[in-house]
């Protein structure tokens, strides 16, 4: 049964694409739940209209990622933290502090989307990678400082 996806969907594709589905699939879970149109004529048209939607859509996405990515990048960040001996932390600075951080600087990032291979234990500089839109990437500054 040849049906349009509506939205997207794992293992199977984008919005927009025409694909080849067993016929109990599609009537009992993907058009109950509006994930897909059946495929004719008239509704190629409306998926090709739809096609143009999505990629406008996107190129904006990527516009205001690039944006984000140009101001954010090369920011440093101050943490003023208790240290022990030998410059170890009492605690550790993870993702959402750096979130909650970058907040106050006006820029709002999932604490998911900075990534971190595990919680900064150490005073110093540490460079620490923020995932945005569409593929791009940015890198800011973490500096650890003593808390006096």
């Amino acid at each position: 049964m040849k049906v349009i996806l509506q939205k997207d969907i794992p293992n199977l594709g984008d919005a927009g694409d025409i694909k080849d589905v067993a016929a109990g699939y599609a009537r009992n879970y993907l058009l109950p739940k509006k994930l897909v149109i059946l495929a004719d004529e008239s509704t190629r048209k409306a998926i090709e209209h739809q096609k143009k939607l999505v990629r406008f859509k996107k190129e904006k996405r990527k516009k205001v990622s690039e944006k984000i990515s140009e101001s954010i990048s090369g920011l440093e960040l101050n943490f003023d933290v208790q240290v022990g001996e030998e410059g170890k932390l009492f605690g550790s600075v993870t993702s959402m502090d750096i979130a909650k951080k970058l907040l106050e600087n006006g820029f709002e990032i999932d604490k998911r989307k900075i990534l971190l291979e595990s919680p900064i234990r150490q005073t110093g500089e540490h460079e620490v990678t923020v995932k945005l839109e569409e593929g791009l990437n940015s890198t800011i500054k973490v500096i650890i400082n003593r808390e006096e």
